[in-house]
């Protein structure tokens, strides 16, 4: 059955004409619905003919955009006049402006769709995350029967232009691709696709291949992350809406992984933090790539012990690919396993087997790590690979005593705090030049201090110091060893330039370090950027969105972020988040309460004033400084103050 290209005025009444003369006899031909799609129900073939033209046809390339309203005919029979009037206003007042804004020009409107095309496919892509935002903030307290929804498609191709009408492959791929759309979102082909990619902020959930309707070849769509945010600044977008744990997080732009634990095959359990390390060690390593996003060991760790569906861990962590593995240690004997997988498709893209001496354990992680980079990154120079080769201790008890220390420091507590430090001064001493250990000691200072264990303020800075200049000296090179340091610069030492410049460093160097955003996150919150805090923590969150330990900090770092920025609302919802684990959070009930206030939501302010008073009975608003980090805006504290203010607290 032919599918033809939206129609209208003479070019309707010519191929009406001449699918009559083609066809004898015409049995059903008509339109449908609002769609202005013609349908050939029966026919029989008589004496075809072709249809020649000497009139030239004009085509250009363009971005083409089809849009309807989700559930149309229902809430037309639920309410026409109400329905309406209501499409009619949000034409007048956001579509049709946000079109001229963004230089696109309506083709036609029929009923509740609309086609539109745009010079370029960013313009396109903007316009339509603006809507769907706008959309969803109007329709966040309308009942959902009465809602009205866009579903949004755009497509990059090929199109006819008859007087100020368009047709051909490009209108009828974007209005397949605008079918395919889920109520309130946005859905690009891959031509489309490939035009943004870069010149956005926005991410995008690679949806795969679709059969479409009447479209020959099958077309990759994809979803674009940023439709239920404001695009106005990075920061706006990132901001306006927690994650929603049921949603798949959207896949990044660049061949995304997460390496799961490795199985220890030794046959001996005391074996188990040596085959944990071999895959922190590849996570690092694969991490200094620029061209890849590496999901954080943390929450790769999340699966330790049990056998999950590798698809499900890919929408759990919004990855691509999947490396999973073994480890024997036998004697002086190494063998390494692993296999890539594709979380689409389930499929093995390859599976291998490392065997080496114990000696040779940093050389057989080289060789795994090159080969998932060859595999995902094809086009990566050599030289790029030679630079991530595995840089650590020289000494193989060194590295040992490191990683028996790490599983203490994951999760910290007195008693863990106790049992990390001599594992790692012991490493120290056997390996003086080994910067890792000296990093992971700096931020296990920094955790005593948060854990109140300082018993001499001043020889804890001096110690933090001291580490801090070794760092310098031996670790250049070593980012996990400068993103520690800056943590403790910052926290213990209140030197954020200091601090500031170590956590650069370390993300230049690996990308993908979430513990480095995060940290970049509080330091630049500290610094007075609430604008660049709220980026950054976003960006710790997406690269380790398991581990709930790390959540709670970043959570709590937005929730000041957003304070800061003056949206009470944001930040009230992420220390609620904050408050959902932990009841009696003291910095989630502070900021709500301040936050609170400044909302004018006076009820609710007290309401958490009186929550933290009743845990924290001495707290008192002149003490305030000693609860916070190193603030350096005088105004920002007084803010914070004012707010705890207006919610009872006592002076």
């Amino acid at each position: 059955m032919p599918d033809l290209s939206p129609l209208s005025g003479l070019k309707r009444k010519l191929a009406f004409e001449a699918f009559r003369a083609a066809f004898d006899p015409p049995q059903t031909l008509g339109l449908v619905g609002h769609r202005s799609i013609f349908l050939l129900n029966r026919h029989s073939f008589f004496h075809p003919r072709c249809v020649l033209s000497d009139e030239r046809v004009e085509r250009r390339l363009a971005a083409v955009l089809a849009a309807d309203v989700a559930g149309y005919s229902r809430l037309m029979g639920r309410d026409e006049e109400r329905t309406l009037a209501n499409l009619k206003s949000l034409r007048k007042t956001l579509v049709d402006p946000a079109i001229a804004a963004h230089r696109g020009r309506i083709v036609k409107t029929t009923g509740d769709g609309m086609l539109v095309e745009f010079a370029s496919a960013v313009d396109a892509a903007r316009f339509a995350v603006e809507v769907q935002c706008d959309m969803a903030a109007q329709n966040a307290h309308v009942p959902l029967d009465v809602r009205i929804e866009f579903r949004i498609g755009i497509h990059v191709g090929d199109i006819i232009i008859d007087d100020s009408d368009i047709f051909g492959d490009g209108v009828n791929i974007a209005a397949r691709v605008e079918n395919e759309c889920e109520p309130g979102s946005v859905y690009v082909s891959g031509n489309a696709f490939e035009q943004i990619r870069g010149k956005t902020k926005f991410a995008f959930d690679d949806l795969g291949d679709r059969i479409l309707k009447n479209i020959e070849r099958p077309v990759r769509l994809y979803a674009v992350r940023g439709a239920s945010s404001p695009v106005t600044t990075a920061t706006e977008a990132v901001s306006r809406m927690l994650p929603d744990a049921n949603d798949p997080l959207p896949l990044p732009d660049k061949p995304s992984i997460a390496v799961l634990p490795f199985q220890n095959m030794s046959g001996d359990p005391e074996q188990e933090y040596f085959a944990d390390g071999m895959v922190e060690d590849i996570i690092t390593a694969l991490s200094r790539f620029k061209s890849l996003f590496v999901i954080a060991r943390n929450s790769s760790f999340s699966y330790k012990g049990k056998s999950p569906d590798i698809r499900q861990v890919g929408r759990d962590l919004g990855v691509r690919y999947v490396l999973e593995g073994s480890v024997r240690k036998a004697g002086s004997r190494l063998r390494i396993t692993g296999q890539l997988i594709d979380t689409s498709t389930g499929a093995h893209l390859w599976a291998d087997r490392f065997d080496g001496a114990l000696e040779d354990v940093f050389e057989l992680q080289d060789k795994v790590t090159e080969k998932v980079v060859t595999a995902l990154a094809p086009r990566l120079e050599q030289a790029e690979i030679d630079r991530s080769k595995h840089k650590t201790a020289g000494n193989l008890s060194a590295y040992d005593c490191y990683l028996r220390s790490l599983p203490y420091l994951q999760h910290p507590s007195k008693q863990s705090l106790e049992e990390a430090m001599p594992l790692l001064r012991h490493a120290i001493e056997l390996d003086p030049e080994f910067a890792s250990a000296y990093g992971l000691l700096a931020q296990w200072y920094a955790y005593r201090k948060g854990w109140g264990l300082v018993p001499n303020p001043d020889d804890e800075k001096a110690e933090v110091a001291r580490l801090a200049r070794i760092v310098l000296r031996i670790g250049q090179d070593d980012a996990a060893a400068l993103s520690n340091t800056s943590w403790a610069v910052a926290y213990v030492l209140r030197d954020l330039p200091h601090a500031q410049s170590l956590v650069d460093r370390a993300l230049a160097m690996n990308p993908n370090m979430a513990h480095a955003w995060g940290s970049s996150g509080w330091i630049n919150l500290w610094s007075g950027n609430p604008a660049v805090a709220v980026e950054h923590l976003t960006r710790a969150m997406r690269h380790d969105p398991l581990h709930g330990h790390h959540h709670v900090s970043m959570r709590t770092g937005m929730a000041h972020a957003l304070f800061f920025l003056d949206k009470y609302d944001e930040a009230m919802a992420w220390a609620e988040s904050v408050l959902r684990e932990n009841p009696d959070a003291h910095p989630g009930l502070r900021i709500f309460a301040a936050s609170a206030a400044f909302a004018n939501m006076t009820d609710t302010a007290r309401e958490m004033g009186a929550r933290l008073h009743a845990i924290d009975p001495e707290f008192r608003i002149s003490r305030l400084v000693s609860y916070l980090g190193p603030y350096q805006k005088p105004e920002f504290v007084e803010k914070y103050a004012q707010g705890l203010r207006l919610a009872g607290l006592p002076e």
